[in-house]
């Protein structure tokens, strides 16, 4: 593993001045006393160091924690100067890397950092990218003996996370878990700061190559153990959750799904099938929901669409993304709930014989999940990495929280830091 002593800083943020990046280092001044001997190395980098100075003094501020303006290192670093990159990677035992869309900018963090000894986490929910990766960096990363663990936050350490948890409380076997995700907020509503906009309008646009990738990577089916989960429509009236619904866009189905696939070919776990899907509420917000996704699909696909949907994300959106984000009174009053429903076998019946016999329902809350959440759980990660290396997968490469943290105690550091997984009902362990 990469020697902590050798290297300046346990932690470098990358991209600490952007709109999720401030969060991130908030995140981080407020746990370092969880660095290794009570004390976190660490440092903030990017493109100025103005905007990296502007950076602390506000969290400073907001912390009451004046000595951050003075005790943490900036280092300038861009991702368009691979030698920035190296330089920056060769200082640090993780970059936590907030610079998206990560299809433009991701791969040359991860490269520098795959060359450079760094192990890598990232926020990403971009498929495309995420498993782009793994076809490109997995067999260096492992001679290497470099982590690189993507979609470290709200993507998708949640609905990962939460699918092992499931497992993991089933007494038996568990073969199917389908999740749903309910979103509140308080008096002045929320939002979501347009660079996730964007991410997702070049993901739409992009699905074909998705595809192809996927043909180069040349997965085998899973197994299907037990009954084949049912796919659902894309709207519908959830029984389970008394609402409509629809599929979860996001890239925990595709996360989750490389997660079983790395646990049934490395460990012979038995592997789960997985479908997610995100609460809409009533009629209301189901035909608005419909008239925006007419809309936006019809404009997607074309460059001129494209543009006036990134030169606009509030009106096209309803309101759901803007350019400046939520603010803090939004944040603090919002927060995320996933429910998942699992079925299986209990641990004396065969699941190759007959229908499965149990169910189970667990539980995942946490605070806001694009800003408060998602640096929870990615400085949470970070730690997992440097508190338990021996607890990895044995050799370096690009894994998925599933893969890289199964046998970690990642999900009780989440419960002390507010994202809670807990049992509702069902065949305990």
């Amino acid at each position: 593993t990469i020697t902590q002593q050798l290297r300046p800083y346990h932690v470098i943020i990358f991209g600490a001045s952007g709109f999720t990046g401030q969060f991130v280092v908030e995140e981080v001044a407020r746990t370092s006393a969880e660095g290794p001997k009570g004390t976190l190395k660490w440092a903030v980098a990017g493109r100025s160091r103005q905007k990296l100075e502007k950076v602390l003094e506000q969290a400073a501020e907001t912390l009451s924690k004046p000595e951050l303006k003075s005790e943490v290192d900036i280092i300038v670093a861009d991702v368009g100067e691979p030698d920035s990159l190296a330089a920056m990677c060769k200082q640090g035992v993780i970059v936590l890397n907030c610079v998206g869309p990560y299809r433009f900018y991701g791969e040359n963090v991860v490269k520098a950092c795959v060359e450079n000894g760094a192990h890598y986490i990232d926020i990403c929910g971009e498929p495309q990218f995420l498993e782009g990766m793994q076809l490109n960096y997995h067999s260096q990363a492992a001679e290497k003996g470099v982590y690189v663990v993507g979609s470290c936050g709200f993507d998708s350490i949640p609905a990962d996370m939460g699918v092992l948890y499931s497992r993991d409380q089933f007494k038996g076997t568990l073969t199917a878990i389908e999740s749903f995700l309910t979103v509140s907020s308080g008096s002045e509503g929320s939002c979501i700061h347009d660079g996730t906009w964007q991410s997702a309008i070049y993901g739409f646009a992009d699905s074909e190559k998705l595809r192809s990738l996927r043909k180069k990577l040349g997965y085998a089916p899973l197994p299907v153990v037990g009954s084949k989960i049912k796919k659902r429509g894309t709207l519908f009236y959830s029984r389970e959750m008394d609402q409509y619904a629809a599929p979860f866009m996001g890239a925990d189905p595709s996360v989750v799904k490389r997660t079983q696939r790395y646990l049934y070919e490395e460990r012979k776990d038995s592997p789960v099938q997985y479908g997610a899907y995100a609460g809409i509420g009533g009629m209301t917000s189901v035909i608005k929901l419909l008239f925006g996704a007419m809309l936006f699909w019809l404009m997607v696909n074309f460059s001129f669409g494209r543009s006036l949907l990134i030169k606009f994300p509030e009106f096209f959106s309803f309101g759901w993304f803007s350019k400046a984000g939520p603010t803090r009174k939004q944040m603090a009053e919002s927060s995320f709930c996933l429910t998942f429903f699992g079925e299986g076998y209990t641990g004396d019946q065969d699941p190759a014989q007959g229908k499965p016999n149990a169910k189970i329902r667990t539980q995942v809350k946490g605070p806001e999940a694009g800003y408060v959440a998602t640096p929870i759980a990615m400085v949470q990660a970070a730690f997992t990495i440097l508190h338990e290396p021996k607890s990895l997968p044995k050799t370096g490469g690009v894994y998925t929280p599933g893969a890289a943290f199964a046998k970690t105690t990642l999900i009780d550091r989440l419960n002390k830091h507010g994202i809670q997984f807990s049992v509702l009902s069902g065949p305990e362990a």
